[in-house]
Parts: C-alpha cells; structure tokens; sequence
C-alpha cells in the first residue's frame, strides 16, 4: 500500500507526531468514524486530522470512516505505542455510571449554546471527571465551590457526586440560571456580567471553576473574577485550550495568568472534551491555579482597565472595531473603564448627544462624549453601590453586548425619570413592571418613568423590595412584613418573619435584587403573597 505521504507528514511533524499517529492508530482500531469524533477523541486540531486524512487510504460509510481491516498491518510500525497521559480520575467513571446517565439527560436538555458568549458545550463525561477531580483533589463536604459562569452545567455534577458541597454559580445567562435552578439540586444562581462586577454575594469561597472565552482578554477577566470569590488559601480550576498550531495564542493567555501572580500547582492535558470547538481539538486543558500575596493587587489593577471586548464572536468580540463605548471616565482616567481605548480613540457615534435631546439629565451613567457638563458614574460603581446623591433624570448609556445589565441598571436607581440609550436595546422584562413603564421615545431610546407607589400588602411589599436593589433582598422582606404586622396591629419578631421568608422563597438569604435571576425576580410577587397570607393567618 501506498503510504509515502503517511511517512512524510509524520516526519514533518517531528517529535509532536505523537498527536497524528494517535489519530492514525485510531483510525485502524477498526470502529467507523466522524470527523468530529475522531478530533474530539484524538484532541488534535481540525486541520492537523483532515491533513492527515488526506493521506491515508479509507473506507467510507457516508460521513464515517475508516482504514480497512485488510489494509491497517501497513501502518502498524507507525501507530503510536503507548496511550495519552492517563486521565488521573478515569479509574473512578464505571462508578458513576448512573451519575453520567443523568448528566447526559441534562446536557442533552440544556439551553441552546449561544454563539455571541463562545458557548461550546463539554461532554458530560467531562463535567462529571472535573466532579471526580475536585473530590480527589480536595476535601469538598462543606467546601464552598463558586462556578464562574455554567453553561456546561459542572455545578449540577458536583451536587450529584458531592451533595454536601455549597455550589454558587454566577452566569450572565437567564437562561442558565433558570435551567440549573428547575433541576432543585440545591445550586445557588446569582446573575452577573463580570465586565462590571461580582455580587457581594459570590464571595469567600473554598474553590472556583471556570471555562471562560478563549481569549486572553477573556480568560483574564474570569480569572480575576474567580480570585474575587476566593478565600485567601483558595484555588481556581481553569479549562483553557489552543490549536498545537498556535502556540502564541497560548501563551498571551498565560501570559495574562502571570500578570495575576498565580501558581500553577497542576496542568491537565486534554481533560476537557467538547462537542465542538474542533479548531482546538474539541479539547482544552484543565488548569490547578494558586494565588499568592501579590495575587489580589494584580487582580484589582486588571479590572480597572477592564474592556467589554472579551468574545471571538459579535458586537463584544476583541476583533470588533465599532465598539461605541465613547468618553473618557468620570475618574478623570485616560479613557472608559470598560471600552479598552485611550481616550484619543474614543469617538462618539452618530446622533449620541441628540438622544439627550428634550431630556434635562441631571445625572449620566456610562460612557458618554465628552463636553456634556452633567456628573457621571461608571456602569460598574452604578451597580456595585447606591449613588450618594437622588436625582430624579438620569440617561444611561447601554453598550452593545451588555444589553442584558438593562434590567439592573434601571435598578439600581430610584430616579423618576430614567432614559436608556443603546443601538439594540431589548424589551423591558416583566418583572419590572411593578416599578417602571417604558415607551420608546427614538430609535435606540427607551423612557423608563417610575409608577407611583403601590396600595394593597403584598404590592407594597414587593415595591419596597425593588426599592432597595442593593440591600439583601431577604433583609428588606423581613422589615416589610414587620411594618405590615404592625399596621395590622400585631408583632412579628424578626426570626417569625424570617421564617415566613424561607418557607416561600428559600433561595432568597444573601442575595440582592440587583443579583437575583429574573425568573426570581419575576416569581417573587408570588412568594411575597404567600408570606403576607400566612401573616394573617398566623396573627
């Protein structure tokens, strides 16, 4: 049989031929074959596979393939000789068989990836090995374990493998959020854009995950993110991979982990596999990171020159140049906080200022042009704590990928009046409509005007609530129902009250409005009726 082209890819390839002639070993194993899967399970880039495809002689099955049995003793002296480094929890999978059953159900049901957030979804063979991982690796009952964005859903296979650990997941997802919480394995969800911050809620933990975009823009933003929810003797799990054909991207993004000052305790070849992603062999790393003492002031001067551009996809992708976050920070800094552009480069898109127009701010939030006299905030102070002052107008400008901060950002405020500017704002979810009406007053424009306050118990319970968007959402509950036992002309302790609480919501401890999923958000009226119900039954 031919195999001179065989021969001399192999020997182009040197040393590293040991990825191909994994990949030709597999292809004479015998079992049909897709190009997805022979990738996948080969971990070896797309167009190292298909290179090697070219050269060998196959057997066709439709999409699959194979080299015939007849024809595979002509590669045997080219195969490789011994197997991958060993997966250091395989020996621990044929005891989780019906774990992996039901992870695969959940993977199989879960939200549609979203192209726009690099969503490339693990196998669930590779969230369970990563459960298996942190068991092995760590004492997890009552650990504290912070997911840093789930789209894989490794939150829900800790909880099946390890039921005694605390899971918090933080996404920007709804979607997500709302998918792990049906499943009532006892996750925690708090929703966050990590571009402009971590709940107060996501912090000191044990342990943090992360599978982040594969930029370096974006693995040091999750990164840093997940350091801010550690506890000092914390560790962070990193799944990152690159092509075998591009070792510069690797290393800008190690790069990145070094300005962090961390330690890599442990690196994982290939534990990841994806059901995509073939450019990188639908296989990533599995990285074991430790902070050091100079770790938390790294991670505090990375954010401050935080960019919203962190994708390899849509308006947010780090390829992107129409990026119209446009004025310099109210800081006095040399330009915004989150556009990654010297303020030289900022330039105002067409119509901004007009959107102003008729509408007398008192107060702007977000980046707008220069030479508007009105004071400013930045997005991420606006979210992370309430404005000292009280305006009653204020505009806020909206960038494009960050349209799902809308909500917050209107809640944030106590302001009468709120205009919301932005290229593709979206419709204002339901379960604002207790405190806000809006109406579209231009093209990108939407006018967001405070109701007035509410008659009836449970009404003015839940306003009271939205009110107070940064305080514990379980916190301003408890003192509202205290006032509606006392206006009944009856006592409710605190501990009564929070016992009413928990037994309508109890996902509600710790968390702020501000931080809470829509879909809380949006039964929360509900679980304020039963409270107020059993109040009056109960006095």
């Amino acid at each position: 049989m031919e195999r001179d082209g065989v021969e001399r890819l192999l020997a182009g390839a040197g040393a590293d031929s040991r990825r191909l002639r994994h990949a030709l070993a597999l292809l004479c194993e015998g079992r049909w074959w897709t190009l997805a899967e022979l990738v996948r399970q080969s971990a070896t880039s797309r167009r190292t596979v298909e290179s090697l495809l070219r050269e060998v002689v196959l057997e066709r099955d439709g999409e699959r393939f194979r080299v015939a049995l007849v024809d595979t003793p002509a590669y045997q002296d080219l195969l490789a000789v011994a197997a991958p480094p060993e997966d250091p929890v395989a020996h621990l999978l044929p005891h989780y068989a019906h774990v992996l059953d039901r992870l695969t159900a959940l993977v199989a049901k879960a939200p549609r990836a979203r192209h726009v957030l690099d969503h490339v979804s693990a196998t669930p063979e590779t969230v369970l090995r990563r459960a298996l991982l942190l068991g092995a690796r760590f004492w997890l009952p009552g650990a504290r374990l912070l997911c840093v964005g789930d789209h894989d859903l490794t939150s829900l296979a800790v909880k099946l493998v390890h039921p005694e650990t605390d899971v918090t997941v933080v996404d920007v997802d709804e979607r997500v959020l709302a998918y792990i919480d049906e499943q009532r394995l006892g996750v925690r969800t708090r929703w966050a854009d990590l571009r402009l911050g971590l709940p107060a809620s996501a912090r000191d933990h044990d342990l943090a995950l992360t599978d982040p975009p594969y930029t370096p823009e974006g693995i040091g933003l999750f990164v840093a993110r997940a350091v801010e929810g550690l506890k000092d003797d914390g560790r962070v799990l990193l799944a990152y991979g690159a092509s075998e054909r591009t070792p510069m991207l690797a290393f800008k993004v190690q790069q990145e982990l070094s300005e962090l000052n961390l330690v890599y305790e442990a690196i994982y070849p290939d534990f990841n596999r994806y059901f995509g992603a073939e450019a990188i062999g639908s296989a990533a790393d599995l990285y074991l990171l430790r902070p050091t003492t100079k770790t938390r002031p790294a991670v505090q001067s990375r954010l401050t020159r935080q960019t919203t551009a962190i994708y390899t996809h849509g308006p947010q992708s780090v390829e992107s140049t129409s990026e119209p976050s446009t004025a310099k920070a109210s800081s006095g800094g040399s330009g915004s906080p989150l556009s990654g552009r010297p303020a030289s480069e900022v330039v105002a898109p067409a119509g901004f200022e007009d959107a102003l127009a008729g509408f007398d701010a008192e107060l702007l939030v977000g980046d707008w042009p220069k030479g508007l006299s009105q004071p400013r905030v930045r997005l991420s102070t606006w979210l992370a704590k309430p404005y000292a002052a009280a305006p009653q107008r204020v505009a806020v400008a909206v960038p494009p990928g960050l349209e799902a901060a809308l909500p917050r950002l209107l809640l944030a405020t106590r302001a009468a009046h709120v205009r919301l500017v932005g290229t593709a704002l979206p419709p204002l979810p339901k379960a604002l409509s207790p405190v806000y009406e809006v109406n579209e007053a231009g093209e990108g424009i939407l006018d967001a005007v405070r109701r007035p306050q509410p008659e009836g118990e449970a009404d003015m319970v839940l306003r009271r609530i939205m009110d107070n968007s940064h305080a514990k959402l379980a916190n301003t509950w408890r003192e509202a129902l205290i006032a509606v036992a006392a206006a009944q002309g009856t006592s409710l302790t605190k501990n009564e009250a929070r016992s009413l609480i928990r037994e309508a919501a109890d996902w509600s401890d710790d968390l702020t409005p501000l931080d809470a999923p829509l879909h809380r958000l949006s039964s929360l009226r509900e679980a304020v009726t039963r409270t107020i119900t059993a109040l009056t039954t109960t006095t």
